[in-house]
């Protein structure tokens, strides 16, 4: 495989990981209340190939080719009803602002309850 075959092959493998539903989530849904999360990707890909003489002067060559890739959760957005809201998961200390925003996801996930007429 030559250096443009590799680099195709590489592509391809990253165009059926890379689509919009890995940037934005399925949607879960819970009565009326829909989770979607939003995500970040960020990839990188490398290939080479070389040829030369060993020391007796026999001709080699090789190649290859490497790619590797991060999936990060960086928000979720809530929509109940005809209210959206977005709960950031990025930044410095992220996981203690989501522990503090337990308490309003919970409210916002609660069933409405129905007034007796």
């Amino acid at each position: 495989m030559d250096l443009t075959q590799n680099i195709s092959a590489l592509l391809e493998k990253l165009k059926d990981i890379l689509n919009t539903e890995t940037v934005i989530g399925e949607p879960i849904t819970m009565g009326n209340v829909t989770i979607v999360p939003i995500i970040s990707i960020s990839f990188g890909a490398g290939t080479g190939t070389g040829s030369g003489k060993d020391e007796k002067g026999n001709d080699g060559s090789g190649g290859g080719a490497g790619v590797g890739g991060k999936i990060t959760p960086t928000a979720v957005m809530i929509i109940k009803n005809d209210e959206v809201s977005v709960l950031p998961l990025t930044g410095k200390g992220s996981l203690d602002h989501v522990v503090a925003m337990l308490p309003e996801l919970i409210t916002k996930l609660k069933p409405e309850k129905k007034e007796d007429k």
